[in-house]
Order: C-alpha cells, then structure tokens, then sequence
C-alpha cells in the first residue's frame, strides 16, 4: 500500500506539473549551503553523481541576506527602449552588456546584492578587480512539480533534479569617461549516463547560454532602475552579425586573427575569457593586456571543450601565469599569448590558449 501510494503521488506529481513546464519560463535557483566543495575544473569529468549539491561551507547564503527595500524603477517615459536614465544596453552580435553611468564603486553593493537576491552564493569576489563569480547553482524553475514538492515534502527534492547547473561571472570595467561596463558571462554542466546500463553519471560542461546572459541583463537593468518594460524591450532587440574570429600563425607564435577594431576586440576577448572560465588576476585596457592563470592539462587527449583548459585526469598541473594582449591596426585585431616576463609564447600551452579563444570567439 505504502508503494503504490508513493507511486501515484509520484504520478500526480508529474501529470499537474506537466502544463506548468511548458508555461513558466521563470528563473528559480538554489545553491545549497552545507557540503564540501564541488570542484568543477579542474577535474571536471571526474564529478561523482553525489556532489551535484555540495558548494563551499564558507560561502555566502542567499538565504542569510536581508532583502533590500522595494526598488523604484527611475526609468524617463520618453527614454529610448534601449537607454534608461543612466543605464543602457549595449550589443555587438550575440553578446550584450551594460553601460551605466556610475563609477564601479556606487555598482559593487547594487550588483553583489542582486546575485544574492536572485538565490546565488559567491566563490570569487574581488572588487579591486571588479569581478564577482558565483557558485555553481540549480535552476529550480526548470522542475515541474513545485507546487507538488511544497505540498508533499522534501521527498522530491531527492526525486528530481534538472540534471544542470550553472555559474555566472560579472565583470565591472571602467570607460574612459567613467562609466561602468557591466558583463554576465555563463557557464553550464549538464548530469549524463557513463555506462550503457545507466548506473552512473559525470558532469560535462554544456555550451554557453546568450539567453541566459541576456535575461540577467535585463533583470540587472531594472535593479539598477530601469522601467520591467523598458528593459525588457532593450534586451529583446534585435542584434547584428559580429565578425568572426581564426587562428592563424605569426612569426612562429600562434595567434588569433579578429576583422575589427581594438575596443570591440578587448571586449570580445574579455568575454571570451569570462565564458571559458579562465582566472583574470589583472588587466590593462591602455596596454591590451588581461593577466591569467591558466591549468595545463596532464593527459595529451583533448575530450573537448573544457579538456582543453583544464586537466582530465584527476591531478591538476600547477597553475601557469600569462599574459593575452590585443594589438589592432586600424579594423583590424591579433590576440597573442606572452608568457609571465612578456616573451613571445610559441609553447603547447599558448596553442591550446589560442585555439580555445578562437573557437569561442567564432
């Protein structure tokens, strides 16, 4: 009796929350608070199915964070769909980022209390450097059965997972005329069957979402005062084509080759960087310069897109500090790898740097 009771729970469950999947496109997440790390690179692929919940004990919980007052959106009735009071949005293909006409440090509290607000945990926050990540999160509006687990008990949050999970950094860079730009890279992994007999899963990185960016975006815009309908107006338009990107080989250095000018490309490839979850210690806009730590991988197969960053093998090799510069003339932009003394790079290394860039920035 009890079996056949839990089996037509499980069957309600699923037959009420059916509809309500297809209607929501709501974000939900949830970062547990409790657990040992889940180190995803730079063993990746090792990920056990037991750790998709665990995140750093020391982190800071949504949950402990007191809401802030109710906001007032400040956004003019006559103000363009794209640019609301001091906050605009700005696109160059498929990305999209934030201008706002504030000095970064008026943005660090607004924009670390969104995160928190909107149910994420931080693991790297360095305002110096203007660079909030978060943890690794679920998407809890992906789940059909809300309704149904509040009703009956935790009992289904050990049933249902969404079997993804994501993290967002942000990045605060100050213009020349002292405002911000403000940009919301993502990176996802996604739970998959090893075996043919389904016993057992990994995690493997999943590919990046724009929309995801985008609808974070237009959430921050209302946060910083933007009017609900003026945002989400500026974050729906239309966006075009960008100039692709190529590796190529330049005085023996392998390079990539960008059809643009030098402030498009600094942003590309800052972004590049965000998405490929690459550590940005430094940057120096006047000398084209971000300074990063990169992880050789151990074993010399590349399984894919991380595996060309991170090791695969369960034993990282120590980090590796270089330097990516961006050199334009004119329209057009090379992208190269220096090692930490700012020598010319032709290494293993530099190559699987610069093919990595590329294929993100295609």
């Amino acid at each position: 009796m009890k079996r056949t009771t839990r089996l037509g729970l499980l069957g309600l469950a699923l037959s009420l929350s059916a509809c309500s999947v297809l209607e929501s496109d709501k974000i939900n997440y949830k970062s547990a608070t409790k657990g040992a790390t889940l180190e995803v690179p730079p063993d990746l692929n090792q990920l056990s199915q037991e750790t998709r919940y665990n995140v750093p004990g020391g982190a800071v919980s949504a949950a402990a964070f007191e809401t802030a007052q109710a906001q007032q959106p400040r956004g003019a009735a006559n103000a363009a769909p794209q640019s609301m009071g001091d906050v605009r949005i700005e696109r160059d293909g498929n990305q999209r980022w934030l201008v706002v006409k504030r000095p970064i440090d008026k943005l660090w509290d607004p924009v670390r209390d969104f995160w928190l607000e909107n149910g994420f945990v931080f693991t790297l926050e360095q305002p110096k450097l203007g660079i909030l990540e978060t943890d690794w999160a679920e998407n809890r509006a992906k789940l059909p059965q809300d309704i149904i687990r509040s009703t009956i008990g935790k009992v289904f949050d050990s049933l249902y997972s969404t079997g993804e999970r994501d993290k967002f950094r942000t990045r605060l860079e100050r213009t020349t005329d002292g405002s911000t730009e403000i940009f919301i890279t993502h990176r996802g992994m996604q739970e998959v069957y090893s075996t043919q007999q389904k016993d057992s899963t990994i995690w493997q990185p999943r590919p990046v979402d724009p929309e995801l960016e985008t609808e974070f975006l237009r959430r921050l815009m209302v946060k910083l005062g933007a009017a609900e309908e003026q945002a989400k107006a500026a974050a729906a338009a239309p966006v075009p084509v960008t100039p692709g990107a190529r590796m190529a080989t330049v005085n023996n250095v392998p390079v990539v080759q960008m059809d643009e000018g030098f402030g498009r490309a600094w942003r590309r490839v800052g972004v590049s960087l965000d998405r490929t979850g690459f550590t940005v210690e430094d940057r120096d806009r006047t000398q084209g310069v971000y300074f990063v730590r990169y992880v050789a991988p151990a074993d010399k197969k590349e399984k894919g897109f991380f595996s060309k960053l991170f090791s695969g093998s369960g034993e990282a090799s120590a980090p590796l500090k270089y330097r990516i510069v961006v050199r334009s003339e004119g329209n057009q932009s090379t992208v190269s790898v220096l090692n930490a003394t700012g020598a010319p790079e032709s290494s293993a290394n530099a190559e699987r740097i610069v093919r990595v860039l590329a294929d993100d920035l295609k």
